[in-house]
């Protein structure tokens, strides 16, 4: 994988309270690789990696209304817990600090409009 979003779930949101951050990246990817991949695309000093395989679940499937049915395996996926050096962070999730700032930030412009146009 080349493109790395970190994951927005409720469990990575209160991983991040730990400086840590959930990637699904490739199975072949390495630790080491996978360090080198998030310092590069998000600017950031990764301290620890720690990698997961999540094992596909079982499927039924049948070929045909009278056909025995059978099982298949959905593919494995693997996830990285990237964590990172103090002071460092990604911005996953829009707080409501950033929502009041941004609507902050429109409001004087609009006013200013409004006068020129008086």
């Amino acid at each position: 994988m080349n493109i790395l979003e970190p994951r927005a779930t409720e469990k990575s949101y209160l991983e991040q309270t730990n400086r840590t951050y959930i990637f699904p990246v490739s199975r072949t990817a390495s630790k080491q690789e996978i360090a080198k991949m998030v310092e590069k695309e998000f600017n950031v000093t990764v301290t620890d990696v720690r990698t997961l395989i999540r094992n596909g679940k079982k499927t039924k499937f049948s070929k045909g209304k009278h056909a025995y049915p059978g099982i298949t395996h959905r593919q494995d996926k693997k996830f990285a817990y990237v964590t990172l050096k103090k002071g460092d962070f990604i911005k996953v999730f829009d707080t409501p600090e950033d929502d009041k700032a941004t609507k902050e930030s429109k409001k004087p412009a609009k006013s200013a409009d409004k006068k020129e146009d008086k």
